[in-house]
């Protein structure tokens, strides 16, 4: 990997999971919304292993040169250029191998606990639009059950995100899922992922 990439060390260590997930719900899919798409790893890692799938990145600006850094790199027909998103404000990008379809995937990694509530209920609602009605979405990260934490690693990665950023935390599964059922989302797979992070897949019934 050249030096002028980004690296996530974490991307590294749970791609191949996640992607077992994503196969058995993704197959059939054929543009996809990757919703914070950080250093663009998981982009081109899933892309590369699903070339039947269009992947469309997304982020906010910041992040933008070193997705287009990875996508640059891995050279793959299946990926259309890193799109600027911010979820609070939009607009929401459309497939662009599609104008004026709608996504039948969506996938994020990571963004739920670092996004504050607000920008949570924000993504979803953006994702009403976004999505197609038999659309299927893929959340991966860590997870509350009850408001009580699955670890004590958890319990510290949470402190940790709150000393960092008060608006940050580990987001309790029961008030997500109520996010998705609102926008016609119903709970298909709730699989353990390593590290105490789980992937958790919607579909949409409308």
């Amino acid at each position: 990997m050249p030096d002028a990439l980004p690296n996530a060390p974490s991307c590294e260590r749970n791609r191949d999971a996640i992607l077992a997930v994503l196969q058995r719900h993704f197959g059939d899919r054929r543009h996809v919304l990757e919703v914070g798409s950080g250093t663009g790893q998981h982009a081109v890692h899933f892309a590369a292993a699903m070339p039947g799938l269009h992947w469309h990145c997304s982020d906010r600006v910041e992040h933008l040169p070193g997705i287009r850094a990875w996508l640059t790199h891995a050279g793959l027909p299946n990926t259309s250029p890193a799109t600027e998103l911010d979820v609070a404000t939009g607009p929401w990008p459309r497939p662009s191998a599609a104008p004026g379809a709608r996504f039948d995937a969506a996938f994020s990694a990571n963004t739920l606990h670092i996004m504050g509530w607000p920008e949570v209920v924000a993504m979803f609602a953006g994702l009403d639009h976004a999505l197609a009605d038999d659309a299927v979405l893929a959340v991966y990260g860590p997870f509350n059950r009850g408001g009580a934490y699955s670890s004590e690693s958890n319990r510290r990665f949470d402190d940790w995100l709150k000393a960092r950023d008060p608006r940050s935390a580990i987001r309790d599964f029961e008030a997500v899922d109520a996010l998705a059922r609102g926008i016609g989302l119903a709970l298909l797979e709730d699989a353990a992922m390593p590290a105490n992070n789980r992937c958790i897949v919607w579909r949409r019934t409308r």
